[in-house]
């Protein structure tokens, strides 16, 4: 799965993708309040976070935190989820 996350930010650009890994270092260190967070609809521990056009989605329980994806916003976005 990190290969994937890994593959999907060598796609951004660079100045785009430094913001993008400083939300997700901030996602697991567990820090989001100040981020744009919301709960997916249908799913008790699946959220995402935006900024600008990306979307960054995150699976989070008491005891874990996993990046699902690193997707640009389309219609298809969150239908995986």
């Amino acid at each position: 799965m990190v290969d994937r996350i890994q593959k999907a930010l060598w796609k951004i650009p660079a100045a785009q993708r430094k913001e993008i890994e400083n939300i997700i270092a901030c996602i697991i260190k567990d820090d989001i309040a100040h981020l744009d967070v919301k709960k997916l609809q249908g799913h008790d521990s699946v959220y995402r976070v935006r900024k600008g056009n990306f979307r960054i989605i995150f699976f989070k329980t008491s005891a874990d935190i996993r990046i699902l994806a690193v997707e640009r916003r389309a219609d298809t976005t969150y239908k995986k989820y």
